[in-house]
């Protein structure tokens, strides 16, 4: 079964992207009109986030939102075929930042969230980045499915690492030069282990386990966004979030990622996934781990 709808899915990749672009259309129509997909925690979540918008605009973020949702699913078909050329082509970026600590001999961790396209920028930053590149990534439930996505995005030599065996997965590479890469914007499978702090007027809880393994280390610490330019063309912007997180009170890392995330999101609400459920947990005071 995996070779029949592998086989299938590389003809789609060899579509122009225009025509990819139709089917994101149809998908669009689909989710947002007719099944509704997660409509009302995307929605709760805008006015979560920006109360101060009126109704109607926050119902034009969600549409863009969908439109940007399909988008990153049905140019992850491309992805199957898509060459070092077309990549370099469709993902521009300033590597600079990465260079240097690459040159000074140092690892790093990349932060990122979950910002459209993140499957394309996957492939398209080993071909620029000379550090081993290592992605923690949660392992999808169908098995199928997890081959596929795996085989896509290793193409171009990420390893990936599941976050449910980190210790174990990582342990190889701990003696190379790597940059391991953490979506930090995900909601935390334990609230007592998290950092809290405010986030778009809310208390919420963010996962502790890269701040203290880059202070543990004093590995530096990068941020990144990925901006659309227009639709199949994307830009990656890197930020130094800390150079020497060893030096740093415990907390601020992680405050310091929170205000670059909110920053972005404020100016690109479009290209932050909002049908996750971010704000599930309430904050308790027996949890602690407050960040002011």
């Amino acid at each position: 079964m995996y070779y029949i709808v592998y086989g299938i899915f590389y003809l789609l990749s060899l579509l122009p992207f225009w025509v990819l672009h139709l089917f994101s259309d149809f998908a669009y129509c689909i989710i947002y009109y007719g099944v509704g997909y997660r409509k009302d925690v995307v929605m709760k979540n805008l006015l979560q986030a920006f109360p101060d918008k009126t109704n109607q605009e926050r119902v034009r973020l969600a549409k863009a939102f969908y439109h940007n949702f399909t988008d990153n699913f049905i140019e992850t078909i491309k992805l199957i075929s898509a060459s070092p050329a077309f990549l370099k082509k469709h993902f521009t970026g300033d590597f600079s930042l990465c260079d240097q600590l690459y040159e000074s001999g140092r690892k790093c961790q990349l932060l990122v969230g979950h910002n459209f396209n993140w499957e394309m920028a996957m492939l398209r930053m080993p071909l620029d980045i000379r550090h081993k590149f290592l992605v923690v990534y949660l392992k999808l439930s169908s098995p199928l499915f997890e081959r596929l996505i795996y085989k896509i995005r290793t193409r171009n030599g990420a390893v990936m690492l599941p976050a449910t065996e980190m210790k174990q997965a990582i342990a190889p590479h701990l003696s190379s030069q790597y940059m391991l890469v953490l979506g930090a914007d995900q909601n935390p499978g334990s609230p007592r282990s998290s950092y809290w702090l405010n986030f778009f007027g809310k208390l919420t809880p963010f996962v502790s386990g890269p701040e203290k393994a880059s202070r543990k280390d004093n590995i530096p610490i990068l941020f990144c966004k990925f901006l659309k330019k227009k639709r199949g063309y994307y830009e990656i912007v890197f930020e130094m979030g800390a150079e020497n997180p060893a030096s740093l009170p415990e907390g601020e890392i992680t405050k310091r990622y929170v205000q670059f995330l909110q920053q972005f999101i404020t100016e690109h609400p479009e290209m932050w996934l909002w049908s996750h459920r971010r704000w599930k947990w309430e904050w308790k005071e027996e949890f602690g781990n407050l960040v002011q």
